[in-house]
C-alpha cells in the first residue's frame, strides 16, 4: 500500500513537500507518481518517477515548480511543490505500478487516501 502525507494550508508563491509511505510492496521495481483531483474537476496526472529514478515526468501545469524524487533506501517518493499558486488546490494521491512510469492514471494499481493541499492566502 502507499500513504501520502504532508499536505496542509500554503501560501500562493510558497512550498509544500508531500511524502509517499510504500509498504507490502518491492519499492526498488515500481514506479511511483502523483495525481490530483480538485473539487468539480478531473483526475489529472502531475508527476511520474521510474523505478529507477532515472526518468521523470511532468505536467505542463507543473513543470519548473514541482519535483519529484524517491528514496529507495526509505521507501518513500517525495514532491517538492514550489511557487504554489490557488489552482495547485486539490488533493493529491500517490499512485504504484510495477514496470513503466506513466501518465496515465488507469495503469496505476496501488493508490493511497490522499491529501489535501489548500493554496490561499
Amino acid at each position: 500500500q502507499v500513504q501520502a502525507f504532508g499536505g496542509g494550508l500554503g501560501q500562493p508563491g510558497g512550498s509544500l513537500r508531500l511524502s509517499c509511505a510504500a509498504s507490502g510492496l518491492d519499492f526498488d521495481d515500481h514506479a511511483f507518481g502523483w495525481f490530483r483531483q480538485a473539487p468539480g474537476k478531473e483526475r489529472e496526472a502531475v508527476s511520474c518517477i521510474s523505478s529507477r529514478g532515472d526518468t521523470s515526468y511532468y505536467a505542463d501545469f507543473v513543470k519548473g515548480r514541482f519535483i519529484i524524487s524517491r528514496d529507495d533506501a526509505k521507501n518513500t517518493l517525495y514532491l517538492q511543490m514550489d511557487s504554489l499558486k490557488p489552482e495547485d488546490t486539490a488533493v493529491y494521491y500517490c499512485v504504484a505500478r510495477w514496470g513503466l512510469a506513466l501518465m496515465d492514471p488507469e495503469w496505476y494499481n496501488y493508490w493511497g487516501q490522499g491529501t489535501q493541499v489548500t493554496v490561499s492566502s
